[in-house]
């Protein structure tokens, strides 16, 4: 379902860009409920601290649901965040229900971060290719953002073992 817009692009253009969005938007709903899925459930050293990092993540990540539902709707498109399209559509790992420990919720969550920031990086390139500079510049800056989240996520998995 498309709607008329004004926007000077083409409807090419629009539905080839609203096509991107929507495979990140599925992502992102998913790496969403990730984040609050390891905010509820880690136990053991530093409890605390790893519950209010994953708490921020996820704020970050729903603010990439917000910008790529809205662009998808700004170039006449409707953007599906239900439930089951999100289930079908993720391309993510699906998260390990067995993560308890810290470290456990830590790796299974940059994983998971690290592969939807791969995918951004290729969804900066195919927007350039399909005209939408806009819409690549969204992939940009979300792209800016996933890796400092993954930055964040992963400093506590180095040990002075495992630095060099």
């Amino acid at each position: 379902m498309t709607y008329t817009s004004r926007l000077d692009l083409g409807a090419s253009v629009r539905k080839q860009a609203a096509t991107l969005l929507q495979a990140r938007l599925s992502d992102a709903l998913d790496l969403e409920a990730q984040t609050k899925q390891a905010h509820w459930n880690v136990k053991g050293p530093h409890f605390m601290q790893l519950h209010e990092l994953f708490d921020s993540v996820h704020s970050e990540v729903e603010g990439f649901v917000d910008l790529i539902a809205e662009r998808i709707t700004a170039l006449g498109h409707v953007a599906d965040g239900r439930a089951q399209t999100t289930a079908a559509r993720s391309s993510l790992y699906e998260y390990p229900l067995q993560a308890v420990a810290g470290t456990d919720h830590l790796k299974a969550l940059s994983g998971a971060l690290a592969q939807f920031g791969a995918l951004v990086r290729k969804d900066i390139d195919a927007a350039t290719a399909a005209g939408d500079a806009d819409t690549a510049d969204l992939f940009t800056q979300i792209s800016r953002e996933t890796d400092k989240q993954l930055w964040f996520l992963e400093a506590h998995l180095v040990t002075s073992d495992s630095a060099g």
